[in-house]
């Protein structure tokens, strides 16, 4: 403790004399943003407590809607409503290309070389089309389509047999399960879980240390003055566990290559992966390779994204020394699109259990359009209008990164006025804009109504709406995103089809408070009674 608050002081008095003579030697003819003072050496830290977005809003209405921060010795800019939004997303694009890299990225991630966190560029440009082609985009979703409705049988097999036996069905897991498997089966062929015994138990310890150590605020982030000493043992807790990871991920190259790790002939993310694999790699152009290191990189985010809203994966309240909670670093390197599907399907379900109206209408929905003696299909969601209207309302009201991926400036430039120094951490408050009065009538009010009417009638997801952007916008919008849109509407869709959902006996109302984390959660996990609305053969599951 000594040496932290030695080291402190020192850091104290460099700041103040750093700050005061760069002042002095960067005049602009441009403002910087408005925002609040903070505190020497942690600047802004301390004020954003446990739910930094929530934190944010509030200072917004006070500072505006384009709001500038010390984040330690970092700058940062936040951007709360959809103008200010779309005037860096999409105005200012080309110069938030980038994303600050921490030492989660560079340790865990192979130095940044994973599609999250990695420079802007033709190895990304490769990775981003290979994943395309293979896994997120339009085609690679229609061939996986049987995938997921197979992993959607097991999941309704699972939950039909605890209606019968009487018990409630706690919805985080089974959400997780299935859309794990969902996304296994796309990357390497694989049923995630399906595996009992050691490995399997090793595997998920290794996941939640992984989260855990995530979770934790590192002051070396911060304030780069103190990274070398790892006060607080983080980093060397990182590299221990990157050793586990890369003998993992080495042994499943080294399977795939000897044909020993499919369970099918359908070619995988892997296999393209692979495919463009090369041990050498040129610096520049856009024919470069994929080296071992690339590939390790992307496949261990890709599997950490099946994970991480798992509640058992908590590593929301973790805080130091200094009783400085973590905030920015929540949006770290293992999240994409296809992370919000869980969180977004269990507040969806949550809000039509609190507003049965809201589910007698999707029911009657259903019934008219499909009936009640087959299963849905993902080709019926297309005529499911007020289902997909639900669907949005929970991007709305409950998005899942609440605040966006941050990204970095390249260079200084001018956002409405304001001048953004180069350098500088963007970070948009989809939560804020979701919430905006000025955008949305009662905001409060869970209504999907406001997407069958009026203005807002031909808003998407899908980025180009700055009013709706629960994954993000511009060239570094979540790659998962389209992924993410399907499996939301489709899970969610099926399971309002094949049951009625009410809370188990004794409750007595929806807890609907917010934790925040690497998702946006409910503090309380979601349980439900389930009623079956289709005949017993609905819920067969698929043969194995």
């Amino acid at each position: 403790m000594l040496l932290i608050a030695s080291a402190l002081v020192v850091a104290t008095s460099l700041y103040i004399l750093f700050r005061k003579f760069i002042s002095k030697l960067s005049p602009t003819s441009h403002p910087l943003p408005p925002g609040p003072r903070g505190f020497p050496v942690v600047g802004a830290l301390p004020l954003l407590g446990d739910m930094p977005h929530v934190a944010l809003a509030k200072m917004a209405k006070t500072y505006g809607p384009i709001m500038y921060l010390k984040m330690g010795t970092a700058s940062m800019v936040v951007a709360s409503t959809p103008d200010s939004a779309q005037a860096f997303l999409k105005i200012h694009d080309a110069n938030f290309l980038n994303r600050p890299v921490n030492a989660g990225a560079t340790i865990m991630a192979y130095n940044a070389q994973d599609m999250v966190f990695a420079p802007y560029g033709p190895r990304w440009r490769l990775v981003r089309k290979l994943s395309s082609l293979h896994m997120l985009g339009s085609k690679a979703l229609e061939e996986w389509a049987d995938v997921r409705a197979s992993e959607v049988g097991h999941m309704l097999a699972a939950m039909q047999e605890a209606s019968r036996a009487g018990e409630a069905v706690g919805m985080p897991e089974m959400l997780v399960y299935a859309t794990a498997n969902m996304i296994g089966q796309v990357i390497s062929s694989r049923r995630v879980f399906v595996t009992k015994g050691k490995e399997m138990n090793e595997f998920k310890e290794m996941v939640v240390e992984l989260m855990t150590t995530a979770g934790y605020f590192n002051i070396g982030d911060f304030i780069p003055w103190l990274a070398w000493m790892d006060l607080q043992g983080i980093e060397r807790g990182m590299k221990k566990l990157h050793k586990k990871w890369d003998h993992l991920l080495s042994k499943m190259l080294d399977d795939r290559l000897k044909s020993t790790y499919k369970s099918n002939d359908k070619p995988d993310l892997l296999d393209s992966l692979l495919a463009n694999h090369d041990d050498e790699t040129k610096a520049d152009g856009e024919d470069c390779k994929l080296t071992t290191t690339n590939i390790k990189a992307l496949i261990l985010v890709c599997y950490l994204d099946c994970f991480i809203l798992n509640p058992e994966f908590d590593p929301i309240h973790k805080y130091n020394e200094f009783n400085l909670q973590f905030c920015m670093h929540m949006q770290n390197l293992f999240v994409a699109g296809t992370d919000t599907s869980s969180s977004t399907i269990e507040w969806a379900l949550a809000e039509m259990i609190k507003n049965p109206s809201i589910q007698k209408r999707a029911h009657q929905e259903m019934d008219r359009v499909i009936g009640r003696e087959r299963r849905l299909l993902e080709s019926d969601i297309s005529n499911l209008p007020y289902l997909k209207a639900i669907c949005k309302e929970a991007y709305r009201k409950h998005p899942s990164t609440p605040l966006n991926l941050p990204r970095i400036s390249t260079d200084a430039c001018v956002v409405d006025g304001y001048h953004i120094p180069k350098n500088t951490t963007l970070s948009v408050n989809i939560w804020a804009i979701g919430r905006d009065p000025d955008v949305w009538e009662n905001p409060l009010d869970f209504n999907p109504d406001r997407f069958l009417s009026g203005g807002l009638q031909g808003i998407e997801p899908g980025g180009n709406h700055f009013e709706l952007i629960p994954f993000g916008a511009g060239r570094r919008i979540c790659a998962g995103s389209r992924m993410g849109i399907v499996i939301v509407e489709y899970l969610l869709a099926t399971l309002m089809h094949s049951f009625e959902w009410d809370l188990p006996a004794g409750s007595a109302e929806m807890d609907m408070e917010e934790v925040f984390g690497l998702a946006l959660q409910k503090a309380v996990p979601l349980t439900a009674r389930l009623t079956p609305r289709l005949p017993s053969h609905c819920y067969a599951p698929p043969p194995i």
